[in-house]
């Protein structure tokens, strides 16, 4: 297993180029990232839901609500590798629209779910719909630019995620106390139906405003056109060239695909702990205060540490864009998450506690959008296809598995401090393969490598 290709610091782009991806920046990431936006809400709607009415509607027990939230991801990593075979062969801008408007019609069936049964269809359907899209959007967004400008774009992308919670769980509040005011809904029924249909919008527009490849793009002067299309083509054929004809096997039996399978398992693994830590650190905080927050204010409280990590992520990979990506803008987050998470048990304080998970959410928001510049920098065509997939799905079983380990564990020890030792020990690992891929690249280069810097 050779190692990972890390940039040098960039050369100082071509007005042609600075044009070009200043366009791409402004025409296409953000409604890519609105699209990631709703689809994490809509993913996570069903945690706003559970503690709001659902669970007392359907007479849901614990185990009930966690088996139910926990089968979405059978259906997504079942599908994940041949939704983006398909986006491969059929273009981004179907494959997306198409996946967006699909689970934008099951999200919408929530709103008239009557019994534990018809939960876990809908939310195994939900997760067939969505599979394929977080990695599509990479790989889309990673076929506008070349790997130099990639690491900028991916950030702007992922801001998303860490805004879905700022914006979104104060949001899922507001639509929530709407009770009784749509036809008589429910609040948490009015709650799925508010998320659902700008899924089906926004996908119905995507079909006409996405286009596959800048030569589609009218937007772009034909000066623009031509040079993202060369360059994008220049690197291709350099990859292939160093690296051979890369095929969907080249992908699944590659070191390096596995081994950033498991760094990113370990940052999903910390991210989904982490959102399953912080209820329970709110149910502390009203419990000390002797206060009962309403389901708005909670939502507030749950964005605490979110604003932060976004501002951390631009900043970081701002960086990592200035210097070239080095290894450290990976390996040092993993570290700060390792270390800050289990602290949070021991912060002695509400104050102390948000402060230290905020550490941690800005060290794993810090870290996500450097890493997905890794994939496309040694995988093209339908091999990055199935690697980004690949990638993810390994990742989303630390989705699966996370909620669940962390909540055996507790009923098993009694306490959070071993699940949270665990969460840090998985991060540590991240840290470690990304410094062994680093030095492993430093010490027998690929052909691809030679001509770059693995940096530390």
């Amino acid at each position: 297993m050779t190692g990972v290709p890390v940039s040098r610091s960039p050369a100082p782009a071509p007005p042609v180029a600075q044009s070009a991806i200043r366009k791409v920046a402004v025409r296409l990431v953000p409604f890519v990232a609105l699209m990631f936006f709703i689809n994490y809400l809509d993913r996570t709607a069903i945690g706003f839901a559970s503690p709001n009415g659902m669970n007392d509607d359907l007479a849901l027990s614990a185990a009930q609500f966690g088996f139910a939230s926990g089968v979405f991801f059978v259906g997504y990593i079942l599908l994940e590798v041949p939704s983006n075979l398909a986006l491969h062969k059929f273009g981004a801008r179907k494959w997306l629209a198409r996946i967006m408007i699909s689970w934008g019609i099951v999200a919408l069936l929530f709103t008239w779910v009557q019994n534990f049964e018809q939960l876990v269809a809908l939310r195994f359907l939900l997760g067939v719909a969505e599979a394929g899209f977080f990695p599509g959007a990479i790989l889309f967004l990673s076929m506008w630019v070349p790997a130099a400008h990639r690491g900028r774009i991916l950030m702007l992308f992922y801001l998303a995620q860490p805004l879905t919670t700022v914006i979104g769980a104060p949001l899922a509040g507001a639509l929530i106390q709407q009770h009784g005011v749509f036809f008589g809904l429910e609040g948490w029924r009015f709650m799925f139906m508010g998320v659902a249909i700008p899924a089906i919008v926004v996908g119905v527009i995507a079909w006409f405003y996405l286009k596959d490849k800048p030569a589609d793009a009218k937007w772009l002067t034909p000066e623009e056109q031509a040079w993202l299309t060369n360059a994008l083509e220049a690197e291709k054929t350099e990859t292939e060239a160093a690296q051979g004809h890369a095929s969907i096997r080249n992908a699944f039996g590659s070191g390096r695909v596995w081994a950033l399978s498991f760094v990113y398992f370990g940052f999903i693994y910390g991210l989904y702990a982490l959102a399953f830590f912080l209820p329970t650190i709110i149910d502390g905080f009203q419990a000390a205060a002797g206060t009962e927050f309403d389901v708005f204010e909670k939502g507030l409280i749950t964005a605490i540490p979110y604003l932060p990590a976004a501002i951390a992520m631009y900043f970081w990979s701002r960086d990592a864009s200035k210097r070239g990506l080095k290894t450290w803008h990976i390996a040092l987050p993993a570290l700060l998450g390792a270390v800050s998470i289990p602290l949070a048990l021991y912060a002695g304080s509400p104050v102390a506690t948000i402060a230290v998970i905020t550490v941690t959410a800005c060290a794993i928001f810090a870290a996500l959008p450097n890493f997905w510049t890794l994939p496309t920098r040694f995988l093209t065509g339908a091999a990055a296809a199935a690697g980004v997939a690949l990638i993810n799905t390994i990742g989303n079983l630390a989705g699966f598995s996370a909620p669940y380990v962390t909540g055996a564990v507790h009923d098993w020890t009694g306490g959070y401090e071993v699940p949270m030792m665990i969460v840090g020990a998985f991060m540590l690992l991240s840290s470690v393969l990304m410094v062994a891929l680093a030095r492993r690249g430093n010490t027998a280069p690929a052909p691809a490598e030679s001509k770059e810097a693995v940096g530390r």
